[in-house]
């Protein structure tokens, strides 16, 4: 059997608003799909997030062009500057309707404010969080979606489609599904996932040598797919919930130790076996393929 337990696909259509996608470890992962209210909410809340926005903008530009053309907004259209301004102006609505939406749902795991409020996210159809690709694609077809007025074609699709997608989701892939509760605060092994890591990054201290608590023996049963496999969990466990995660690693952490003929120490958890047994493959200088 895989140890990868990142390999997700779709088992079959949802049934219901619930999305059921299964790992080879076949432990199934529950997504309740996102229906039309909370979407609608979500997206009432980023509109008047993005009016507010809006207003702000216009106010501001309104300041600079009296004080550039001197003479007040009246005389704009003999004015270059002023003509600058209206473009700006003009072009500002479509980058937030766009850009808002693409870069919020791209960069923030799936979601806007108004997503975040609602406990909604975007993900792929595999399970998989969403990346800049599949954003980008599903909100240039928003404005289809929008049409003639108020989504109403969205509003057909998702409710002509068994896992509740508008147009925009289906040509980019995604779904839009309730996030669930982690219960315990989650460290990430992969390193940070913020935007300024790079600007405050410090310099870290040189990790001293140390020795795997696993046998040599028994780590060397293991094969180079194994490693493969230990690393993927290792370095995506935060994109299940805790409860998967949990369920993954204990299966992982089995077939580990039954390909080693080793038991988990008393006292370590399945999670740090995991760990070092990924840590002792890396140490091998030659590993089985």
């Amino acid at each position: 059997m895989s140890l990868d337990p990142t390999d997700v696909r779709a088992t079959g259509p949802a049934l219901g608003d619930q999305l059921s996608i299964a790992t080879p470890e076949l432990v199934a992962i529950e997504f309740p799909l996102a229906g039309l209210g909370s979407r609608f909410v979500a997206i009432l809340l980023d509109y008047l997030l993005q009016g507010a926005t809006v207003f702000l903008l216009i106010v501001v530009f309104a300041l600079l062009l009296s004080s550039t053309i001197g003479g007040g907004l009246t005389h704009a259209s003999n004015n270059l500057p002023a003509k600058w301004g209206v473009a700006i102006a003009i072009a500002i609505p479509f980058l937030l309707e766009w850009g808002y939406f693409t870069l919020f749902e791209a960069f923030w795991r799936g979601q806007t404010p108004g997503k975040r409020i609602m406990r909604i996210r975007v993900i792929q159809q595999t399970g998989r969080p969403v990346s800049l690709f599949e954003s980008m694609g599903r909100n240039l077809v928003r404005i289809v979606d929008w049409l003639p007025v108020m989504y109403v074609i969205g509003v057909i699709s998702m409710f002509a489609t068994r896992r509740q997608q508008r147009l925009g989701d289906l040509i980019a892939g995604t779904l839009v599904v309730h996030e669930q509760r982690l219960e315990t605060p989650l460290e990430s092994i992969g390193g940070s996932r913020t935007f300024t890591e790079a600007v405050f990054k410090t310099t870290a201290a040189v990790p001293l040598p140390r020795e795997s608590k696993l046998p040599a023996d028994a780590v060397a049963m293991l094969t180079l797919a194994d490693l493969q496999a230990l690393e993927s969990y290792l370095s995506r466990r935060l994109d299940f919930p805790v409860e998967t995660r949990t369920l993954l690693a204990g299966r992982m952490a089995d077939n580990v130790a039954r390909k080693m003929n080793f038991a988990i120490p008393a006292g370590m958890s399945q999670e740090t076996f995991l760990e070092e047994a990924a840590f002792a493959l890396r140490s091998m200088p030659n590993l089985r393929r």
